[in-house]
């Protein structure tokens, strides 16, 4: 494999991958963390040996989410289809020797996921998923981490995480102050539920 990886990761995913079956590496961490960054240089580094699965393509329709009156904070717990995301990963556990399974993606463009847009072979051996809420116990993400044969917590310097949100709002279409105003209420409420799951990973990542 080469990568921008550190050793250690490299070795733990080289781990995942002599084990002679599917395995599913969860990445987490607060929104704005580098969640999607990490997995795909760990899907890099892998080639057609690993496929990343995020959890954001169970984002309920924003069609749902107002009319349950949950717009306006998109991001939370119970704005997910988390039974669906289980059930996935545990259809993706445990893979049928001829059987293709696709995932959902989730398109910050049209607010919406898009489904049956990533494809997992039965034969990739390394499912990389990440989300805010892979070890979270509440809201129907409980069975999540035991679904899981590796976790990582990624942690970078809060004010670097907070401006990389900040940029991603407007890069989709927030004014700066409407993104300033949802990275540090929304999204900051989310990092604080999150940050309480570390303790739950297996190694907890700092990026530089």
């Amino acid at each position: 494999m080469t990568t921008t990886l550190d050793a250690d990761l490299v070795a733990r995913v080289g781990r995942l991958l002599a084990t002679g079956r599917r395995t599913l590496l969860g990445i987490t961490g607060a929104p704005g963390a580098g969640k999607s960054t990490l997995a795909a240089q760990v899907a890099e580094a892998c080639g057609t040996s690993a496929v990343v699965v995020p959890m954001d393509g169970f984002h309920l329709a924003q069609t749902e989410l107002e009319r349950l009156g949950r717009a306006d904070r998109k991001g939370a717990p119970d704005t997910f289809d988390a039974a669906g995301f289980v059930a996935l990963l545990r259809r993706l556990s445990d893979p049928h020797p001829d059987e293709v399974v696709y995932a959902p993606e989730y398109r910050r463009d049209l607010r919406n996921g898009v489904a049956g847009a990533i494809r997992v072979e039965p034969g990739t051996p390394l499912v990389v998923t990440e989300g805010n809420y892979l070890l979270l116990d509440q809201d129907g993400f409980g069975p999540v981490a035991g679904l899981l044969d590796e976790s990582w917590f990624v942690a970078p310097d809060d004010d670097l995480r907070l401006a990389r949100l900040v940029a991603r709002h407007e890069a989709f279409g927030k004014p700066a102050d409407a993104a300033r105003a949802w990275a540090h209420g929304p999204d900051e409420r989310n990092a604080r539920l999150v940050a309480a799951t570390a303790a739950r990973a297996d190694v907890v990542v700092r990026p530089s």
